[in-house]
């Protein structure tokens, strides 16, 4: 049974720490993303996070409900850091292109961090917001609501999908990931073109791109599909009184 968290107006210790420290929620989370990055997931526990802050183990339940608690706050955290800055321009493609791009690299900035939270639903401030902010495009630019709901599963889903995608990756030991990347000119490139037609005319592309990640080009893809949808709602006739508008 999960532990009750301890209510905000009481969550501030009395002293600080022996270091110093006056403890909280964004200090644990801080420290959990210090602990990932220097020792991947199986280095996050309340011992350690103890340790990091100079407080006895069973603090972080002051906090939070368990560990499990503690990732859905990280995860919030790297959709806090995408949107931190972020203003809308009124233009739908500019601004959801944005909105993914920085979403994703939050995310792979924090590759152990982002295996672990790229699949989560913390229903938590940052995540809402974000979550406000493209369906806001999406319904200013003129979209149906079902249509705007289709529109942002998809666009939501591939930007964590290839986050979750090329953070694994990078979270890779730096050997393995050379010789991922090294597959692609020292196997990749030198395949008879008489076995492999296709494979050795694309070599050299595929040397160059496939050790980047594609998910600039996806959301272009996705995007071109959107404004394709969003031009035939144009020139078909509007529902219900509504008119999709200019932007």
């Amino acid at each position: 049974m999960p532990k009750s968290v301890v209510p905000e107006e009481n969550r501030r210790r009395r002293r600080p720490t022996r270091s110093g420290t006056v403890l909280s929620g964004d200090l644990f989370v801080d420290a959990a993303l210090r602990l990932l990055r220097e020792h991947g997931s199986a280095g996050l526990t309340a011992r350690r996070l103890g340790l990091v802050l100079d407080c006895d183990p069973s603090t972080l339940y002051r906090y939070f409900r368990g560990m499990d608690d503690l990732i859905l706050a990280i995860g919030d955290r790297l959709i806090g850091q995408a949107l931190e800055g972020w203003q809308p321009t009124g233009q739908w493609r500019p601004d959801l292109g944005s909105v993914g791009l920085r979403i994703h690299a939050s995310y792979v900035a924090h590759p152990q961090a982002a295996q672990l939270t790229s699949s989560r639903v913390s229903g938590r401030a940052n995540e809402l917001a974000a979550d406000e902010a493209v369906l806001d495009i999406l319904r200013t630019a003129g979209f149906p609501l079902e249509d705007t709901v289709r529109i942002y599963h998809a666009f939501i889903d591939q930007t964590l999908a290839f986050a979750a995608l090329d953070a694994a990756s990078l979270a890779l030991p730096k050997e393995s990931l050379r010789s991922d990347e090294d597959m692609w000119r020292s196997t990749y490139a030198t395949l008879p073109a008489d076995t492999y037609p296709r494979i050795a005319e694309a070599a050299p592309l595929l040397a160059s791109r496939m050790i980047t990640s594609a998910y600039p080009t996806a959301l272009q893809m996705l995007l071109d599909s959107v404004a394709a949808q969003r031009e035939r709602l144009r020139g078909a006739r509007p529902h219900h009184g509504s008119r999709v508008r200019e932007r």
